[in-house]
């Protein structure tokens, strides 16, 4: 028998709330559930009891006070252990749960920390290092899917008809292409200089380049046929963000009038979706979020529904205003770059929360476990160990029934002797991912 909705019995029906319970009840969990602030509305339903008095026979939940305040503010947390996992927000003797599961999922899944004063790195970044999650140990589990599934267990033994969704692993491999050529796409003065530049060094590529200008031969990280011929093999949905911006310190990319570079996106096109890639100073600029976004629309033909921000810059909540103001629904670059795992603590899709305006927005973060940048130059890692890596976060996934996504780089997959041992890792990412 349908035991109808869960009831969330609360004293403050407030927008923190009700996103959260939205994400653990209806996301992982699959349940239908309402949020009442009077009792004589519960009826025989199956509630979760969300208030500092007790209800009978509801599961009670401690509320920390989180949920029910604006803005933010510096907290103090301490790390306790339930059922093997990590959890805070303690509660206190009594309840269902020894902790508040809707606080400490909003705090991670909210990134309430990075709007709070922290210590930059060169780029403004919020360090992975630095994060709740990696200094108490935890950031390669997504905890929000493992508390959430040692909940179920525990609301089934209360409410015995409940019935929970399955939730199915998926997977997804995105490429950036920060710099999709090593000698095209250059206007010719650039081209010139290079070309001398490459005679006085002695190398021997003032003849590659030669070549390439004026035989045809192919640019040497243009490896996309090799990429794309990967994917479609393991069967694997994939992505590629490409960069349109201004030239910069930090932007090397061809111009997006460069016949070559447009040639090659609408290439890419045909086989796989592309997203925008916004510039190092989009993300703190909406007018070049705007720009960049039309100038992709142009090459394209279509609208721009995705992008990931170059360098991984995320300034909280700035950046993902200017996405929704560009009319992108969804976004990619919710990771760190200096250390793999969980940036949110949670394994799969989830809408954006302003914690600045109170209000769930209409943008889908998708954020990603894995970066080959990463593995090799924050942590130096050999290419066994970032295999093993790869392999614990896609294991970790799987468990859940979550989504996996990685990032990788065309110039990191080349055909040079490093590239090849990489290539080595990609393959047998695709492979695990596809079995």
């Amino acid at each position: 028998m349908d035991p109808g909705p869960v009831k969330i019995f609360t004293d403050n029906n407030v927008p923190r709330l009700r996103y959260i319970a939205g994400i653990i009840l209806s996301d992982i969990m699959g349940l239908r559930w309402e949020l009442v602030t009077d009792k004589r509305k519960l009826g025989r339903n199956p509630v979760i009891n969300y208030s500092e008095k007790k209800v009978e026979n509801a599961f009670n939940i401690y509320p920390s006070g989180l949920l029910f305040e604006q803005d933010t503010r510096e907290i103090t947390l301490s790390v306790s252990y339930w059922k093997s996992l990590p959890v805070f927000f303690q509660a206190p003797p009594g309840y269902d749960l020894p902790f508040d599961i809707f606080a400490a999922s909003f705090y991670m899944i909210s990134r309430y920390e990075e709007y709070l004063p922290f210590e930059p790195d060169e780029h403004g970044r919020f360090r992975g290092k630095d994060s709740f999650a990696c200094r108490n140990g935890f950031l390669m589990k997504p905890v929000v899917d493992l508390w959430a599934r040692e909940w179920e267990e525990c609301l089934i033994r209360k409410f015995h008809n409940l019935a929970f969704k399955r939730n199915d692993f998926h997977s997804l491999v995105t490429f950036d292409i920060d710099q999709p050529f090593k000698f095209l796409g250059k206007d010719i003065i650039r081209s010139l200089g290079g070309l001398f530049l490459d005679l006085g060094k002695k190398t021997g590529e003032a003849a590659e380049r030669y070549r390439i200008y004026t035989k045809g031969e192919k640019d040497p990280w243009d490896v996309f046929d090799y990429l794309t011929d990967k994917v479609k093999e393991s069967g694997v949905p994939a992505r590629f963000f490409v960069p349109v911006g201004d030239r910069t310190e930090f932007d090397v990319q061809p111009s997006w009038h460069n016949d070559d570079y447009r040639s090659l996106i609408i290439r890419i096109m045909d086989e796989f979706p592309i997203g925008l890639h916004p510039s190092y100073l989009a993300s703190i600029q909406q007018s070049r979020t705007l720009s960049e976004a039309s100038r992709l629309k142009d090459i394209s033909g279509s609208g721009v529904v995705s992008s990931r921000f170059h360098f991984l810059r995320l300034s909280m909540p700035q950046s993902y205003r200017n996405l929704i103001a560009a009319g992108i629904s969804e976004d990619y670059s919710l990771g760190f770059a200096d250390e793999p795992g969980f940036r949110a603590g949670i394994a799969r899709p989830f809408s954006f929360y302003d914690l600045l305006s109170e209000e769930e927005t209409d943008l889908k973060i998708i954020p990603f476990q894995s970066m080959d940048v990463t593995l090799s130059r924050y942590r130096n890692m050999d290419h066994d160990m970032a295999f093993d890596t790869i392999k614990k976060l896609v294991d970790e996934v799987r468990e859940v029934g979550g989504f996996f996504v990685s990032i990788w780089h065309n110039t990191t997959l080349l055909e040079d002797e490093e590239g090849i041992k990489w290539r080595q890792v990609f393959e047998k990412m695709l492979e695990i991912q596809s079995s």
